[in-house]
């Protein structure tokens, strides 16, 4: 029974040893696969620099140069205090008398809009006793484009004599008409810059130009803002048109673009 017990005992120490002896070739092995591993690092050209890829990042600007073709200003009906019903009958009339006159310059009365009307109670206030209602001022907005510009002048003009001492004028700003048609060209003049750019690196470095990988617009400009400027009759009068200087506008477009490079 001893000799059986005995023998068990060391065969048991035997595969143990042999356990072990494949634990450790296993880990050696594993230590050694990492260490060449680490030893090749990373992958890179016959010139020593890394083959991760490489980007070009360059911007480029376009700008275009437009003349205004369209006019737009505001008109303004104001009159003294009166009944309600009276007031709003009396800005009415004003305002179809506007109308009238920007209908036989061309100016179509779909590219006039109202924006406004307000209808305020007017008081007397006294020293003693409540304030009384003197009546109600009633005042309508309206915005007019007018498509032509060679008629703007005279349609401003046109509006404050029709309207008298009852309408001012206002908001004159000069804008063009196809906007988008000018920005597309800027667009395509910054792009064609930031690729000049990066083709001269790409050929003074040696590198070739990849595809594009990234393209964004950061910037576009806006048409100048209206004149804050008001006319009335008096300022106005017995000019037949009102000067009207077009000038010229430049509309900008800066893109960046990120090509590959290598």
């Amino acid at each position: 029974m001893d000799r059986h017990v005995t023998l068990s005992l060391k065969a048991a120490l035997v595969a143990l040893v042999v356990v072990l002896g494949l634990l450790v070739a296993y880990l050696l092995g594993n230590a050694g696969t990492t260490a060449a591993a680490s030893t090749d690092g990373p992958a890179t050209d016959p010139a020593g620099i890394s083959a991760h890829p490489r980007t070009l990042v360059m911007a480029g600007t376009g700008k275009t140069v437009g003349v205004p073709d369209e006019l737009v200003f505001s008109v303004s009906v104001g009159l003294p205090p009166s009944t309600l019903e009276t007031a709003l009958a009396d800005a009415n009339a004003t305002m179809e008398r506007v109308l009238t006159r920007l209908d036989s310059l061309g100016v179509r009365r779909s590219d006039v809009q109202t924006t406004g009307l307000q209808m305020n109670a007017v008081y007397d206030y006294h020293a003693f006793g409540p304030p009384t209602l003197r009546g109600y001022h009633v005042s309508q907005r309206a915005q007019v484009l007018v498509r032509d510009l060679a008629t703007g002048g005279r349609a401003v003009s046109a509006v404050v004599d029709a309207g008298g001492n009852d309408v001012r004028v206002g908001s004159i700003g000069l804008r063009i008409a196809d906007t988008e048609g000018l920005l597309a060209k800027s667009r395509a003049a910054a792009v064609q810059e930031a690729k000049a750019k990066a083709q001269q690196y790409a050929d003074a470095t040696g590198q070739t130009l990849g595809p594009v990988l990234s393209l964004r617009e950061v910037h576009s400009s806006a048409p100048p803002a209206s004149s804050t400027l008001t006319f009335g009759r008096a300022a106005l009068d017995g000019l037949a048109a009102l000067p009207i200087r077009a000038g010229r506008d430049k509309l900008a477009v800066t893109v960046r673009i990120e090509w590959s490079f290598g």
